[in-house]
């Protein structure tokens, strides 16, 4: 149960997180004593790399020159016209190079780890793109990169793996657990705790120890600054709703910050129910979870009665976990953003529809997302301006989709 001063309605909800890396009363750095001078380091550099300009000059010549930014708004028409309800936006962040917008973070990352020495790059990946787009950018800066990922992610996920191993990096099969997101993260911090004097870990979502969480965040908000400018040339006005899909919740806090305290702006996260929420088959932490700590901080997580992690299910790699940014946490807590479930099926079918009305493969991370627009547009007025951010698309999932579609590649 939330405290009351976790409930209270701050006067900005963007200041986060305090000193302590706390946002309310999730967040933190929970890790080993070893790994504990690191995340001191980390921050440090963090903080004096966001008040340098040579580092923000350097970011935005890679962003335009190699990521392909700014992204495209896009007016979804076929769809808009579809639902009958209000007009849906697409932030297509599944056009940066290496396919989704996993490619912000890393790219922040890669060029804290060149200021801090690191010679080496450890990763963790679930769908795959993050560990993508974390051997782009380590073959871009010729460091060598080895990427974490669950046995059961690699079955699914085999185009991302190839990529990943054409980039030069090293992916490590992990079998302990349910195989997933969460044990693959497991096996990175015992690497990284393992080689702490060379070794930078680019964690790929807005979870783990402080300053993971914020500066993850920070990374990813380059794309909700550009919808404010985007949506300002194409509507002359704000968005009444952000959707964005959540497993740990980089590509929708990144999307959300620049709008949070903007009362009229609903803000709705979108978490994987799996089978139906009712047969404890899902990754919906915020729907179904309590808090708890893991990998590092305090947050919402889906756990037994006794506290201990229940494993996730999703159709989806990437939101194939079992907690949640500790942001989100508090943003939940605080009722600025609610957060809802798509099923499995429900992500197949607003794939599938994508695919035939506006000729884009999402990837099954947003089409979660997409399904949630599906149910909402058409009960709200032509006007209403729904923005939705297309994180991924859908290259990497048309093997594991035309298995559960039932067709024979």
């Amino acid at each position: 149960m939330a405290t009351s001063a976790a409930l209270r309605a701050p006067n900005t909800f963007r200041a986060g997180p305090d000193e302590r890396g706390r946002f309310g009363i999730f967040g933190g750095r929970f890790v080993a004593e070893t790994l504990m001078p690191l995340i001191l380091d980390l921050e440090r550099a963090y903080e004096a790399a966001k008040t340098d300009p040579a580092f923000h000059a350097e970011m935005n010549h890679w962003r335009t020159h190699y990521v392909g930014r700014p992204s495209p708004l896009y007016f979804a028409r076929r769809i808009t016209e579809h639902l009958g309800g209000a007009k849906v936006y697409f932030k297509r962040d599944e056009l940066n190079h290496t396919g989704s917008h996993k490619i912000n973070n890393c790219l922040g990352q890669i060029l804290l780890a060149k200021r801090m020495g690191k010679t080496r790059i450890i990763a963790e990946t679930g769908a795959g793109q993050h560990g993508v787009a974390a051997a782009t950018v380590s073959a871009q800066f010729g460091l060598p990169c080895t990427v974490y990922m669950g046995s059961k992610d690699i079955d699914r996920q085999a185009p991302n793996v190839f990529r990943m191993k054409l980039l030069g990096a090293e992916v490590r099969p992990v079998e302990s657990g349910s195989r997933s997101l969460k044990d693959a993260l497991n096996e990175a911090l015992r690497d990284w705790v393992t080689n702490v004097a060379d070794t930078f870990y680019i964690i790929g979502t807005a979870a783990g120890p402080h300053p993971y969480p914020a500066m993850v965040r920070d990374f990813q908000c380059i794309i909700g600054e550009e919808v404010r400018t985007q949506i300002a040339e194409a509507e002359g006005r704000l968005p009444d709703s952000l959707v964005a899909c959540i497993g740990g919740g980089s590509n929708a806090i990144g999307l959300f910050h620049p709008f949070l305290d903007d009362p009229s702006v609903r803000i709705i996260g979108v978490e994987a129910a799996g089978r139906g929420i009712e047969t404890g088959e899902h990754a919906a932490s915020l729907t179904a979870g309590r808090p708890g700590v893991l990998h590092g901080n305090r947050t919402y997580l889906l756990q037994d009665d006794d506290g201990q992690i229940k494993e996730a299910h999703s159709i989806s790699a990437g939101l194939d976990y079992p907690g949640i940014g500790p942001e989100h946490a508090w943003l939940k807590d605080t009722g600025r953003a609610e957060y809802v479930a798509a099923t499995d099926a429900e992500a197949l079918e607003a794939f599938k529809l994508c695919a035939r009305l506006e000729g884009i493969l999402p990837a099954l991370e947003p089409a979660h997302a997409l399904a949630h627009v599906i149910k909402i547009a058409p009960t709200l007025p032509k006007d209403h301006i729904i923005v939705m951010n297309l994180c991924g698309r859908g290259d990497k999932d048309v093997f594991s989709i035309a298995q559960h579609l039932g067709a024979d590649l």
